[in-house]
């Protein structure tokens, strides 16, 4: 890049060696401050890119990479109030509202306690002086109490007992460290927060239609869940404050072309408790339509590529539920994608019922090539090893902790040919 006369920072160093790398953190740890920017960190790289590929990446992040976070800043003040969100989920979060103080470069006003287990851990209550950070720089937490300051009439704080919106009394998941409101058909911030979680640009990404927008929707009665925005009309937009010709036109315009989303972001964001984007896809690439899912078994659903039982009871319960069925069927019969389309051609079922790992770099494929000649013919694509695998198929320069994993539990070991010999006559 320097070669070509483009700016290059020069507070970047090739490292021979671990000692280089921890020379480099020290000497940052000190000189970061300045800089003509702040920054929480370092960033570590691998620099071979045949290590690079062959390390890969997760659902989220490279696996070549990773941050050094230095300590962050930290400052004291008091706690002046504790307050509760409800979330999409019901999930109710604790808030420290704080006495305003200066860190890192912002005035902090608010932090999250998390949840009911927090608050016990650090024995917070109203009036203590505590200690706040950001974490990462960004994201306010209080880290510890100054109890020396404490008030002699100071009094346990005791997590609320019932929905701070709706009054519905919380309950708590054995094993979640979380209390949830249960009402999640009438409890506003539930209402709102789904749908919400429905238009989002990794969902159905509704142009048009915001946060305020939804909270107008609900307060006026014209929807109660995401699926009755496909009844709306024009006459009880144009009707609301602040709506005019051009904006209604659009939001309806906007909700018309969600119906062709794909099913993978429809599946996310119908908003099912720990599915995410991932996890989505996966169960459609797996069961192909939104029925299969919601007629699998247990066991079926475990069977699934990165479907742990967590995941499994949370989709049995989701479709158990009556007034989710309801609100599915107003989905089906607006037309939205609920089952796969497209994708790669189908070539053979010679693969069917066969689970493989890639691992390596291969001469006559790339791995996304290998990836979808895979699914073209009936096999199935799982990320790391495990006894249900069948096969891994490996490439140069593979990573030697899945050859040995592979070969302790038995999973048979595959070259590209012995690969492709699979898949005779159909290429």
């Amino acid at each position: 890049m320097e070669s070509w006369g483009l700016p290059v920072s020069d507070t970047w160093r090739l490292c021979r060696n671990l000692d280089e790398v921890f020379a480099f953190i020290e000497h940052w740890d000190k000189q970061r401050f300045h800089l003509p920017m702040g920054i929480d960190g370092i960033v570590i790289k691998v620099n071979s890119l045949l290590h690079q590929e062959e390390l890969g990446f997760t659902a989220k992040i490279p696996r070549w990479a990773i941050s050094y976070k230095y300590q962050s800043e930290s400052a004291t003040t008091v706690l002046e109030s504790i307050s509760y969100q409800v979330g999409r989920t019901g999930a109710v979060t604790p808030v420290a509202n704080l006495r305003p103080v200066q860190l890192a470069g912002t005035k902090v006003k608010r932090a999250s306690l998390h949840n009911a287990d927090e608050i016990a851990r650090l024995d917070i209550r109203v009036g203590d002086w505590v200690f706040v950070e950001k974490g990462g720089e960004i994201i306010p937490k209080i880290t510890g109490v100054d109890t020396a300051k404490r008030g002699l009439f100071s009094e346990e704080t005791k997590f609320l007992h019932d929905c701070p919106v709706c009054g519905t009394a919380l309950v708590r998941t054995e094993g979640e460290a979380a209390w949830y409101c249960p009402n999640e058909q009438a409890c506003p911030p539930q209402v709102k927060g789904r749908m919400e979680h429905f238009i989002q640009r990794k969902a159905l990404n509704i142009d048009g239609l915001g946060a305020e927008t939804i909270d107008l929707l609900v307060e006026k009665g014209l929807v109660a869940n995401a699926g009755e925005l496909y009844s709306i009309q024009y006459e009880e937009l144009i009707a609301l404050d602040r709506f005019a010709d051009k904006s209604v036109r659009n939001l309806l315009a906007g909700i018309e072309k969600s119906k062709s989303v794909p099913f993978p972001k429809v599946l996310f964001g119908i908003g099912i408790r720990v599915v995410g984007a991932t996890v989505a896809e996966k169960l459609a690439e797996h069961f192909g339509s939104l029925e299969n899912i919601a007629k699998a078994s247990f066991e079926e659903l475990i069977q699934a590529p990165e479907i742990g039982e967590k995941i499994a009871r949370s989709v049995l319960a989701y479709f158990a539920a009556e007034e989710n069925q309801a609100f599915l069927e107003k989905l089906e019969k607006a037309g939205l994608q609920l089952a796969m389309t497209g994708g790669p051609a189908t070539e053979s079922e010679a693969l069917a019922g066969l689970s493989f790992v890639i691992s390596g770099v291969f001469s006559q494929f790339s791995r996304e090539e290998l990836q979808d000649k895979i699914k073209a013919n009936g096999g199935k694509l799982v990320s790391s090893v495990s006894a249900k695998v069948n096969y891994l198929l490996a490439g140069e320069n593979m990573g030697p902790a899945k050859l040995e994993k592979a070969s302790k539990l038995g999973v048979k070991i595959l070259s590209e040919q012995e690969f492709l010999d699979m898949l005779v006559p159909t290429i």
